[in-house]
């Protein structure tokens, strides 16, 4: 599950033309696919014939409701985006969680369920709006829409400098490896720092993310990129006081914090 968190505000950026609000609203939705996507989460894809399309780094509740008329409602981003019908989530397993369980483990193709949305408006992303470079950190599920914002800059073909760092515990928990790869020959540069395993034939060995590698993986802050961070509250933490450190300006990093159940 993901959490937006609204961190402080961006700067004025330049006018761009005026895009036409896609409203939140309850959507019926069915599971159209369901695929393992690491070894504790799956990817699931939802058919919503009224879904109004969505924005790169948007987010959804998604709403449960059991036979006795009990519901759960939970918020996940959006691993797609645009105007389609389609709708990509990949939900990790929380240990003894009451939602993401039950879409990881149970959930079956043809399952009703509802999302309401598209919901947020800080922390995305629109080709063609800025020229500045992009950064994009993720902590582990954390990838889920930044895997959306990069897949918009590959179906765009800008021009903007785009680098993505990921931060994960083994290569078994790497999210959206067609994504990654397609991303990877659209430009984007991608730099995978794996914790406790490395892969077969590296030549980095494993561990964690420090400040040092943070800093050779990421555009200098002479640079100006537009940063985009998301992960569980704790990496979120350290890597904007990292950023902070090493002289990037906060208002140029959007921060989006996830904890779950």
């Amino acid at each position: 599950m993901t959490v937006p968190h609204v961190g402080q505000e961006a700067r004025t950026a330049p006018a761009t033309p005026a895009r036409a609000r896609r409203r939140p609203a309850w959507h019926p939705a069915t599971v159209a696919s369901v695929a393992p996507e690491t070894p504790n989460a799956r990817r699931i894809v939802l058919d919503v014939p009224t879904w109004p399309g969505n924005d790169a780094g948007q987010h959804l509740d998604l709403r449960l409701t059991a036979e006795d008329g009990y519901q759960a409602t939970r918020s996940y981003s959006i691993a797609s985006s645009g105007d389609g019908t389609s709708v990509l989530l990949a939900v990790d397993r929380v240990e003894g969680g009451e939602v993401s369980p039950f879409l990881v483990d149970a959930v079956e193709v043809g399952d009703a369920l509802e999302v309401h949305g598209p919901l947020g408006g800080w922390f995305v992303w629109h080709p063609g709006d800025d020229a500045r470079p992009v950064q994009l950190i993720a902590g582990g599920s954390g990838i889920v829409p930044l895997a959306a914002i990069a897949g918009a800059h590959a179906d765009a073909g800008g021009d903007a400098p785009f680098r993505l760092l990921y931060a994960v515990r083994t290569p078994e928990d790497v999210f959206f490896r067609p994504e990654l790869a397609r991303a990877q020959r659209a430009g984007v540069d991608v730099t995978v720092v794996h914790s406790r395993t490395a892969p077969p034939g590296s030549t980095v060995p494993a561990g964690r993310l420090t400040r040092a590698s943070l800093e050779a993986a990421v555009f200098p802050p002479s640079a100006g990129a537009l940063v985009y961070v998301c992960g569980s509250t704790p990496f979120v933490e350290q890597v904007l006081r990292w950023l902070g450190d090493l002289g990037h300006d906060t208002a140029d990093v959007r921060a989006e914090r996830f904890g779950g159940s």
